[in-house]
């Protein structure tokens, strides 16, 4: 199908672009969403009486968008979830999620304006994109602990998981060399009973 784009959309184009795209796409979220309308001869037309009004209010949502903008940019937001010894959540961290948070420190965002890719299932630092406009995007920092201790080590730029497999590997590491050593340790025990029985029987014959 192709459409007419009443907005930048990423990818595809500016105001004013016609673009052919998949039906299921223009249907469920371009022409839904009125971001678009259908690239035909009476919609040319319109869209051209309509641009001048377009492009003003495209103005207008850029300017508010940037404002918050600078406010937002380089914010941080502290999650704590529960999460195995591993790192891995026992759930996950979803845009809806992080929209609450951002909303309750006083930015107005809707879930659709979180860019994650997929929903964070693991404890550590993450960088979250946040689309406050299509031509404007701030970034959020989230981190994802059990604690708050831990939500500030890992502020400080410890690596949480990596200090936990260390201490895990030097556990098994001192388990293998008792386990090592113990046959070496049990035979000088040995050896220093039977001397022990050898002195005693010396002593004994001597009387």
């Amino acid at each position: 199908m192709e459409v007419i784009l009443l907005e930048r959309v990423a990818k595809l184009g500016q105001i004013g672009d016609i673009v052919r795209v998949k039906d299921g796409f223009a249907r469920n979220y371009l022409l839904r969403k009125g971001k678009a309308l259908r690239a035909t001869k009476e919609n040319r037309s319109r869209f051209e009486t309509m641009r001048v009004e377009l492009e003003a209010r495209n103005l207008e949502q850029k300017k508010d968008a940037e404002k918050i903008a600078r406010k937002l940019d380089g914010q941080s937001f502290t999650v704590l979830r529960q999460a195995a010894e591993g790192g891995q959540l026992y759930g996950s961290v979803s845009p809806r999620d992080i929209a609450v948070l951002v909303t309750e420190a006083g930015f107005v965002i809707s879930r659709a304006q979180v860019a994650l890719q997929a929903p964070i299932k693991a404890i550590g630092l993450h960088r979250v994109p946040i689309s406050l406009h299509p031509e404007v995007e701030a970034t959020i920092s989230v981190t994802v602990a059990r604690s708050a201790d831990e939500a500030q080590r890992l502020a400080r730029g410890e690596d949480i998981t990596l200090a936990r497999e260390e201490g895990e590997e030097q556990a098994a590491a001192a388990a293998a060399a008792e386990a090592f050593f113990e046959p070496e340790a049990i035979a000088a025990r040995t050896r220093e009973s039977t001397v022990d029985v050898s002195d005693a029987e010396t002593q004994e014959k001597t009387k």
